[in-house]
C-alpha cells in the first residue's frame, strides 16, 4: 500500500477546527482509495511563539522537507503576536525555502451556495507569485520613534521569477479554457511591471494557442465584479495575487469555500496546501467555522501526489453536500455537522 507522509500544522484558532475536519475526510478517502496518509502534527503557532520566541524551531524547514506535503490550518492571532511577526516566522519561510512559486487559487461557486453576483457560471484559477515581488522582505526602518522615521519597503522582481510563474499559468490555460490573463499596474509602476510585461508578451509566442489579455489590477478587480464569466486563469504577482484572490473568495461566496496550494512545480521539496481564511480569533470557541475550504485544499494535496480518483471523490462528496444546503450559508451549520456531511457523501462514492 502506497503511503504518503504528510506534516500537519494546524495554527492557531480555527485552524485546528478546520484542519481536523479535512484529516478525517482525507483519511477515508485515502481507505476507499487504498492508500495510505501518515500524518506528523506540529504545534507551531503564535501560542508556540509565546512560549519559545519563534513560529518554529530553527531546524523547522530541515524537519518539514521530509514529508511528500504540508498541511495547514490557518496561523495568527493578532491580539498576541503581530502578523508581521507570524506571517514573516512561519507561513513565507516555508514557501520561500521550498520554492512553492505558485499559489494556485480556484474561485468558482459550489451547488447551493449563493455568491453576492448576478453571474454564477464562473470558474477562474488564479495563479499568484509566491516567492518574491512585494512580500520579498527587502527594506528597513531607520530612526524609529523620531519624527523624521523613514520606512523602506523594495519589491523584488526577477525574469526567472516572473518568467517560470507565467510559463505555470499558461500551462494551467492550456489544460482549461485556453485564456490568460496577465495583471499589473504599469501605468504606474514603469519599472517591475513594465518588466512584467514585456516578459508576458515575449513568452506569449510560444503559446499561440492561449489567448492573452494583459490587465491593470484596478481594471481586473472590476471585471472580476462585473464579468468573471469571461476569465480563466489569471496570472499576478505577490500582493496583486493576493488581493485579487480574496476578491474571489467574495464572489464565490465567502472565505469558508476558498481553497489554496502553494506548489512546487519541479517537486524537489514537499508543497503546501491551506484554506485562504485567517484563524479567526472571534468565532474559534464556536464551533462554526466551514471547514469545506480546508477540505478542498486537502483534495489539492491528493490530486498534487497523484491521487487523482481519490481527490475528485472529496469534491464530489463536498458539492454533495452544499448542494444539500449544508455547509453553504456561512454560519449557519456546525464544523462538525458540513463534516460528518461530507464524510456521507465520501461514503456514497
Amino acid at each position: 500500500m502506497k503511503t504518503y507522509k504528510i506534516a500537519l500544522l494546524p495554527g492557531d484558532g480555527i485552524g485546528r477546527n478546520v484542519t481536523d475536519a479535512a484529516w478525517a475526510v482525507l483519511e477515508q478517502a485515502a481507505h476507499i482509495g487504498g492508500f495510505s496518509l501518515a500524518k506528523t502534527s506540529y504545534p507551531w503557532s503564535c501560542d508556540y511563539y509565546l512560549q519559545h520566541g519563534t513560529m518554529m524551531p530553527i531546524d523547522g524547514i530541515d524537519t518539514l522537507k521530509t514529508f511528500d506535503a504540508i498541511l495547514l490550518g490557518a496561523v495568527g492571532w493578532p491580539a498576541q503576536v503581530p502578523d508581521s511577526v507570524s506571517l514573516h516566522g512561519l507561513l513565507l519561510p516555508i514557501r520561500k525555502a521550498f520554492v512553492q512559486y505558485a499559489n494556485i487559487r480556484p474561485h468558482r461557486l459550489l451547488p447551493g451556495v449563493q455568491g453576492p453576483l448576478k453571474a454564477d457560471a464562473f470558474d477562474i484559477l488564479c495563479i499568484r507569485e509566491n516567492t518574491e515581488g512585494e512580500y520579498s522582505g527587502a527594506g528597513g526602518r531607520v530612526h524609529q520613534g523620531a519624527d523624521n522615521e523613514v520606512a523602506i519597503e523594495t519589491s523584488i522582481f526577477t525574469r526567472k521569477g516572473i518568467e517560470r510563474i507565467l510559463r505555470f499559468g499558461f500551462e494551467q490555460a492550456r489544460g482549461r479554457r485556453g485564456k490568460l490573463a496577465s495583471v499589473t499596474k504599469s501605468n504606474a509602476q514603469k519599472y517591475s511591471m513594465v518588466f512584467w510585461d514585456e516578459i508576458t508578451h515575449a513568452l506569449a509566442r510560444e503559446y499561440p494557442d492561449v489567448e492573452v489579455t494583459s490587465y491593470h489590477i484596478d481594471a481586473m478587480a472590476a471585471r472580476m465584479v462585473m464579468a468573471p464569466e469571461s476569465l480563466d486563469v489569471v496570472v499576478a504577482s505577490n500582493l496583486f495575487g493576493d488581493i485579487l484572490t480574496d476578491l474571489g473568495a467574495a464572489i464565490q461566496g465567502g472565505l469558508g469555500f476558498a481553497a489554496s496550494a502553494n506548489i512546487n512545480p519541479d517537486r524537489s521539496a514537499p508543497s503546501m496546501f491551506e484554506p485562504v481564511h485567517g484563524s479567526a480569533p472571534d468565532i474559534a470557541h464556536l464551533g462554526i467555522a466551514n471547514p469545506i475550504a480546508a477540505i478542498w485544499s486537502g483534495a489539492m494535496m491528493l490530486d498534487h501526489l497523484g491521487e487523482k480518483t481519490a481527490a475528485g471523490n472529496v469534491m464530489a462528496a463536498i458539492e454533495a453536500t452544499t448542494a444539500r444546503g449544508i455547509g453553504a450559508v456561512p454560519g449557519k451549520d456546525k464544523t462538525e455537522a458540513i463534516t460528518t456531511a461530507v464524510l456521507s457523501g465520501l461514503a456514497d462514492r
